[in-house]
């Protein structure tokens, strides 16, 4: 159980990996290494998830991980969500579980979200409409944050363009429409009670973002993906007003370390008082620790 007297931040956003060498290469290596060199990441192997439990640790940090279900429109198999919360459970004193599943998978994804949360307690799902080739708002996933809402689940989708596939052929293939956050608007409607994040900075839609997550009571910005001193102006002024208790602290581990990203926050223009809602408080409210 994650100890919130004794951690100094949540980090509400990181990618479990499956452990390399463990499975024949299906193109996920070459997407992985490409992105690694994008963010200048500090390792030449993706960690595992006790690899990634002991970083954290020795950082003192808790995180929310999960894998990214995208096979039908990228043909990687994913990582298990059963697998996931697996090695989690060994380590949940540092780390917390959501899971993935690609909204394609209709009724079968739909049944299998139902087990995760009632069978394991998953508090969260991770959606990337980029990588799953999706538009948020799409009625064939409404099935699915249905489930979701029904149980007081986050939903957290992928938001803007931050590398993923960047200077691969055709962006291996992905679509940037889908990440727009004004398709996520849709689903704050639909959905009032579905708790919903839009990760990273969102460019190039980041006042899309701001105004969606302003006039919807559900929607959160996490800031995850980007190095704090790239962040555009108006985000840092909406983090020091109206948003400062919905905005949360994220890395995007692997591609970028929790220490490097703090150390890069630090020297932003965030007020002190606001720090410890954007670093901790405002995660442990919304997933439910307080």
């Amino acid at each position: 159980m994650i100890d919130l007297e004794k951690i100094r931040a949540i980090d509400i956003h990181t990618h479990a990996e499956e452990p390399c060498g463990c499975h024949a290469d299906d193109g996920y290596d070459e997407l992985q290494t490409t992105m690694a060199k994008y963010f200048r990441a500090p390792w030449q192997h993706p960690p595992t998830i006790p690899e990634t439990a002991a970083h954290f640790r020795a950082q003192n940090i808790a995180a929310v991980i999960f894998p990214v279900d995208a096979e039908r429109e990228t043909g990687y198999r994913r990582y298990s969500n059963d697998e996931v919360i697996a090695q989690v459970r060994a380590n949940d004193d540092v780390l917390i579980p959501f899971a993935s599943i690609d909204p394609w998978k209709g009724k079968m994804g739909v049944r299998e979200a139902r087990r995760l949360i009632e069978d394991h307690g998953i508090r969260g799902f991770k959606f990337h409409p980029t990588m799953q080739g999706f538009f948020a708002n799409d009625r064939m996933a409404y099935p699915l944050y249905e489930v979701l809402q029904e149980h007081g689940c986050v939903a957290l989708f992928h938001t803007g363009q931050t590398g993923v596939g960047s200077g691969m052929p055709g962006g291996n293939g992905m679509r940037l429409k889908y990440s727009n956050p004004m398709y996520m608007d849709d689903v704050a409607v639909d959905f009032p009670d579905l708790k919903i994040i839009l990760a990273h900075p969102s460019f190039p839609w980041q006042e899309e973002a701001l105004a969606v997550a302003q006039h919807k009571p559900n929607v959160y910005i996490d800031l995850s993906g980007w190095s704090p001193k790239y962040f555009p102006e108006i985000l840092v002024r909406y983090c020091n007003s109206i948003l400062r208790k919905k905005v949360l602290f994220g890395s995007d581990w692997p591609m970028i370390t929790p220490e490097r990203w703090l150390a890069d926050f630090d020297d932003i223009a965030i007020r002190d008082e606001i720090r410890p809602d954007i670093l901790k408080m405002n995660a442990a409210r919304l997933l439910g620790l307080v």
